[in-house]
């Protein structure tokens, strides 16, 4: 891959090599990438690091990566919320974390048009997904998590939008590979009418940013909804030249929710916010092409004191998304993306995807 994702003024190719080749520098020898050297390693944000690399060419240890998902799924289709070293640290499943594996992959596949890898990695999507959906309601909700103790009650709206997408996914590499899978059809449809129109099905987290962009980023609303939805909290989270706050009560911007923001911009059709966004967050970029997590702005210090892998990649996912660099580089606006059987679900987002 020749060109690299670049954001003029902003974020330069060489930038997006020198991110990337940091992320790569954590990676351990089982191709699992913590959150920093040392650090542990969750199944989420080892796929979020895996698809930057691809974006970034650097396919090698995304390889790796996507092969560490797939040695270290159990049989029952997931993986451990938390591990350090190869040892697990929390031995529970989180829905969200082990339904990303299908963003990852399905992304991997459109950057690569590797066929071989969305055939030997289609197994270990569907056992994921099957495992998700075994926790989903029948008001469409999806249950976080499952432990040793059983099922968690609880549904979180972060969490199912970033599940909903992961679906869509699930259902493109499904088409791919030639396996339909119909009840994923009705699944998709459920959760995305709950989460565009039950918020009641879900416990209330709304000081978190998450919350707020998440059902955009996630493809559950568009048009008309997500916008309204957008312009209703942008003061509440927005802090001009620096980002947007992690939760709305406290003096903290964040890199990677800036750069998912960014992401969920982009999908609506908002460049302007999306590239004044993107050039806001880089005051927390490291001479070495890394990034802080975050920053205390009522005091100008960093916190907490970590460079973390998934907060450069989420930039490199923005500046592909900002670029239309990569074939993979829409993934998030979701155009192409099936939709499920959608019923009652907001019909907005049937027409208004671009």
């Amino acid at each position: 891959m020749s060109d690299l994702p670049c954001v003029p003024g902003v974020f330069t190719a060489e930038d997006c090599r020198q991110t990337a080749e940091s992320i790569a520098a954590t990676q351990e020898s089982t191709g699992a990438i913590p959150w920093s050297v040392g650090g542990h390693t969750d199944p989420w944000d080892h796929i979020e690091n895996a698809m930057a690399l691809t974006a970034a060419g650097l396919l090698e240890p995304a390889r790796a990566a996507f092969e560490w998902s797939r040695v270290t799924q159990r049989p029952d289709g997931t993986w451990p919320i938390q591990l350090r070293d190869g040892v697990v640290e929390d031995a529970n499943s989180d829905t969200n974390f082990c339904a990303y594996i299908a963003t990852g992959v399905w992304h991997h596949v459109l950057v690569t048009g590797d066929r071989d890898f969305a055939v030997a990695m289609w197994p270990v999507v569907a056992k994921a997904i099957d495992f998700v959906l075994d926790l989903q309601s029948g008001t469409g909700e999806i249950a976080w998590a499952r432990g040793p103790a059983g099922d968690a009650d609880e549904a979180l709206l972060t969490g199912c939008s970033s599940i909903h997408h992961s679906l869509r996914c699930a259902l493109a590499l499904a088409d791919y590979v030639g396996d339909a899978q119909p009840e994923w059809e009705l699944a998709v449809g459920r959760l995305g009418h709950a989460i565009a129109h039950h918020p009641e099905a879900f416990v209330l987290k709304d000081r978190w940013s998450m919350e707020w962009y998440y059902p955009v980023l996630g493809g559950a609303l568009r048009g008309g909804r997500a916008q309204a939805r957008i312009d209703e909290r942008w003061d509440d989270f927005v802090v001009p030249g620096l980002g947007i706050r992690c939760v709305d009560d406290r003096p903290w911007v964040t890199g990677a929710e800036t750069c998912e923001l960014v992401m969920a911009l982009d999908a609506i059709g908002e460049q302007d916010r999306a590239h004044e966004q993107f050039a806001a967050m880089h005051h927390l970029r490291e001479e070495d092409g890394s990034y802080w997590t975050g920053l205390v702005y009522a005091d100008g210090k960093r916190w907490p004191v970590e460079r973390t892998t998934w907060t450069g990649a989420a930039v490199i996912l923005a500046a592909d998304a900002l670029s239309v660099t990569t074939t993979g580089s829409g993934i998030f606006r979701g155009s192409d993306l099936p939709r499920g059987l959608e019923g009652e679900y907001d019909c907005e987002c049937a027409t208004s995807e671009r």
